[in-house]
């Protein structure tokens, strides 16, 4: 049976020192999640590109932890993301085999929107029985 959680999100991003390359940015995530999802992630990203262009990728993984409806536990978000000139195209999914506690089997995508300050998500998933 699949599920969908809806909720908001703030999120802390920091350039962090130590890039693999020239052209490539690491930066750390935080992030607290209101709503369906009520907990914490940390993670990092890696980007390249020129943004102020609109033409840039990212990857990124983080991990959350806290409660989703009525279940508590973590999993992994995995991210990979670009933009162009056709626009934005972005994949947010559950690591496989991530889910702990009562998340253990859990899988699913994650969508989020960033309009201005606001920023949400929406959340489908399953677990098994």
């Amino acid at each position: 049976m699949s599920y969908n959680v809806r909720g908001t999100f703030t999120a802390n991003i920091e350039p962090l020192d130590h890039t693999p390359a020239e052209g490539i940015s690491r930066f750390s995530l935080e992030k607290q999640f209101r709503g369906g999802l009520e907990g914490v992630s940390k993670g990092e990203m890696m980007t390249a590109g020129d943004p102020k262009l609109r033409a840039a990728g990212y990857v990124a993984m983080e991990l959350v932890t806290g409660k989703l409806e009525t279940r508590n536990g973590s999993f992994a978000l995995q991210h990979l993301g670009t933009m162009d000139g056709n626009g934005r195209k972005l994949s947010v999914v559950i690591v496989p085999g991530s889910g702990t506690g009562e998340l253990k089997g859990i899988q699913g995508t994650l969508e989020f929107e960033i309009a201005g300050e606001e920023h949400s998500y929406s959340l489908e998933y399953t677990l098994p029985q």
